[in-house]
């Protein structure tokens, strides 16, 4: 696993406990979620490749031409 850069972030306190009660909800730490919600924003925003796009399903062969 590649090191993760380590850097200070000043929360609004109010904020901090929404995100608390969400990482909880799902059974994630705060500092985890926040890096999967910045992780989910950059891929909307098409600034980082999804891990989706990776895996992709092979395609169905055209049943026109298996006929044919």
């Amino acid at each position: 696993m590649a090191a993760k850069k380590n850097f200070p972030l000043r929360l609004d306190p109010k904020l901090y406990e929404v995100l608390e009660r969400w990482a909880a909800d799902d059974f994630r730490s705060v500092n985890s979620h926040i890096e999967y919600l910045l992780r989910e924003a950059a891929v909307r925003a098409g600034r980082l490749p999804s891990s989706r796009s990776a895996v992709r399903k092979p395609q169905e062969p055209d049943r026109m031409t298996e006929e044919n």
